[in-house]
């Protein structure tokens, strides 16, 4: 069971020769890969709902959420599996998996086909991400954790700045451009990664709960659709309410099981970690801020703007770029000065505040001052918040919960995004004319600014700088 007393050293690297520092550089491959496909699949949108015939926002809305649900869903219960497993060959497992569902995604010829490819997608990234995360921390000594994970967040964040930009020079020749890029990444990482990456074995533990695997997703699933199809069939629409109240009773569900099973899918003993649920719990509000504010910024930009994909790249890509270089130069002083809960402070009130710029400065009329303003805001905020809490929650483990524990981050993490894409498409969705699209926009963005600003009370469970 896990306690803050646990946390042991570092799993010895066999005789290889093979150093911390280069498993850092393999693993990020998985993380670039993941990171740089979120920015660039948003960005592409538009075109694929051109290319499939105008498909609506709603079915597009599952592009998205379809591999969040299956991420999220999966990270934990392939979490497991890693850890019963040498960590090397899962994350080789994830990453050519992610590769082959890639180059589909790029031959999909309507729109539930290419869901069905991101879902697979999913898997793939849900297999890669704990495994690599499982490597990485059982690679460094307990000191250094925190300081590797912040890292492999910045390098995903240097990986999304480069997204938007990639995904505009590439949607201009064809979307499915923004899918094949991953491929060429893939197998990089799969050839360099056998020839190097260590073996790290695995625990002696039990296997990963399916069951478990199963509520969460129906319930995740359930609460999305509920939201997508709001304006559809209206909030009191029997299929809405439908949809909502199954998704209560099978999280409902999941809970219960979770508390009560001999080998749950999330062991309720890591939230007896003051550390680790204060950062899961400031994790779900700054992930739904996250992910409707993504998709909020594509919308707008190109839906009433009129700006192309590239233009719309260029404009976002500042918020990502500040994430590494905030991460890296910025936060690790931070915390050693004032501690980890201030420097997510902080980074949540700029997130906040960025969302709080476009709500107030976002008009009609076309303007890079206010569009970069907030990505600036939010970009710098994703790289104090993110990190941090990816750093703390990992710090916190023993070593045989690496991958589950850094999973369930992960999965709520996901799980929120999910939430607040569904949520935007809710909130902005029926809104036709252009003063009704702004004023929904506006509502967006200030309920994201409250949304992240939820995510302060859970700061006060993590404990001073140590």
């Amino acid at each position: 069971m896990p306690t803050d007393t646990t946390i042991g050293d570092a799993i010895a690297l066999p005789a290889s020769g093979v150093k911390p520092g280069q498993v850092l550089a393999i693993v990020c491959a998985g993380i670039a890969l993941a990171n740089l496909d979120l920015f660039i699949v948003n960005v592409a949108l538009p075109d694929i709902a051109r290319d499939f015939g105008g498909a609506s926002l709603d079915d597009l809305s599952w592009v998205l959420n379809g591999y969040a649900i299956v991420y999220a869903a999966l990270l934990v219960f392939f979490g497991r599996l890693a850890e019963r497993y040498r960590r090397n060959l899962g994350f080789l497992l994830g990453v050519a998996i992610f590769t082959a569902a890639s180059a589909a995604c790029a031959a999909a010829s309507d729109v539930w086909m290419l869901v069905a490819f991101r879902l697979t997608q999913a898997a793939g990234a849900a297999l890669m991400t704990p495994s690599s995360l499982g490597l990485l921390l059982a690679s460094f000594p307990p000191e250094q954790r925190g300081g590797a994970v912040r890292t492999w967040t910045a390098i995903g964040g240097l990986a999304a700045a480069f997204g938007p930009v990639v995904g505009g020079v590439l949607v201009a020749m064809s979307w499915r451009w923004v899918f094949i890029v991953n491929v060429p990444i893939g197998l990089a990482a799969l050839l360099i990664g056998w020839r190097k990456l260590p073996e790290i074995p695995g625990h002696d533990i039990p296997r990963p709960d399916a069951w478990g695997a199963v509520l969460v997703t129906a319930g995740v699933g359930a609460l999305t659709f509920g939201l997508v199809k709001a304006n559809d069939w209206g909030w009191n629409s029997t299929g809405v309410a439908v949809s909502l109240a199954a998704a209560v009773v099978l999280l409902a569900t999941f809970v219960v099981h979770c508390l009560k099973a001999g080998n749950p899918l999330v062991d309720p003993a890591l939230f007896r970690l003051r550390n680790f649920t204060g950062a899961a719990l400031v994790m779900a509000p700054f992930s739904i801020t996250f992910g409707a504010m993504l998709l909020s910024l594509v919308l707008w930009e190109q839906g009433t703007w009129g700006w192309s994909a590239f233009a719309t790249g260029l404009a976002i890509a500042p918020g990502p770029l500040l994430v590494p270089v905030t991460a890296m130069l910025v936060a690790g002083r931070l915390i050693q000065r004032f501690g980890a809960a201030s420097v997510i402070v902080l980074g949540l009130v700029f997130f906040g505040g960025g969302c709080a710029w476009w709500a107030l400065a976002v008009k009609l009329e076309p303007n890079l001052v206010a569009a970069m303003g907030g990505i600036a805001l939010t970009g710098i905020g994703v790289g104090l918040t993110m990190p941090t809490v990816m750093g703390t929650a990992a710090a916190s483990l023993p070593p045989s919960s690496f991958a589950t524990g850094s999973g369930v981050v992960n999965m709520i993490r996901q799980t929120g995004m999910a939430i607040g894409v569904a949520g935007l498409v809710a909130l902005v969705g029926a809104a036709g004319a252009a003063s009704e699209r702004l004023a929904a926009f506006q509502a967006a963005w200030w309920l994201m600014a409250a949304v992240a600003a939820v995510g302060l009370i859970p700061t006060l469970l993590i404990g001073p700088k140590r």
